[in-house]
């Protein structure tokens, strides 16, 4: 949720009770709803909260969405809050995910990924492929390093376990899986995370790399250009124990 202690916008709610509970509690308007894709742990509050609300609807243009919405794909804009948020397309969890970037929240830029990026890893390929889902990180990884990272699971402490079977020697990744691990101990978020830390430690966001590369090829010999290595990489991080 953003708010300016009068109006609110919130991101991709798949149950209405907390975001009216924080409503109440904030004392805020709901005036925005923005979904980055279909699956329900990320739609299906919409309709309680239109209905209670009266709230503005915007989700991905290609992807079976409860109507009415505003759809929208890549960089198209909406305003909210008086922002301006920037929709970039990013397949490859979903065939029509989108994410939301504004440029300026509180003078730093802040991005919504869904279930694209997360802290230390990256989504589940379950309907697009590895070629779009590696072009739709490179997307995000190419926005500005002072990034706020607001993806939507808190999957944090697992995904950086599978990175640290991948780069064992990544000292920025020892770093932060330690100061993780105590903001988890105290019952805190490690989110939101900023592109530059993400450039540092996620493995999916570090396939070109050499001892990434170096990593992927022993758990599969055949995997040699860089969409074969990315596949390779997330079929790892799929059987990972």
């Amino acid at each position: 949720m953003l708010h300016d202690a009068h109006h609110a916008l919130v991101v991709d709610p798949g149950d209405a009770q907390p975001v009216f509970e924080a409503l109440q509690r904030f004392g805020v308007q709901l005036e925005a709803i923005l979904i980055t894709h279909h699956h329900p742990d990320h739609s299906g509050g919409v309709a309680a909260l239109r209905q209670a609300s009266g709230a503005v609807v915007f989700g991905p243009a290609r992807e079976v969405m409860p109507e009415p919405l505003t759809r929208l794909s890549g960089d198209a804009t909406l305003q909210s809050l008086g922002l301006t948020f920037r929709v970039i397309d990013v397949p490859g969890h979903t065939a029509g995910h989108i994410a939301y970037f504004c440029a300026s929240v509180d003078d730093t830029p802040l991005l919504f990924c869904g279930d694209t990026l997360f802290s230390g890893g990256c989504g589940r390929l379950f309907e697009g492929t590895p070629a779009q889902m590696l072009a739709s990180l490179d997307a995000l990884a190419a926005l500005p390093d002072a990034t706020r990272v607001c993806c939507a699971h808190e999957y944090t402490l697992g995904n950086l376990r599978f990175a640290r079977a991948v780069e064992p020697d990544n000292r920025a990744l020892a770093q932060y899986t330690t100061s993780a691990e105590a903001l988890r101990q105290r019952q805190q978020p490690t989110l939101p995370s900023t592109l530059l830390l993400e450039r540092q430690i996620n493995p999916f966001l570090r396939t070109r790399q050499a001892s990434v590369i170096e990593a992927v090829q022993k758990f599969d010999a055949s995997a040699r250009d860089e969409v074969s290595i990315f596949a390779a990489l997330r079929q790892w991080k799929n059987q990972f124990q």
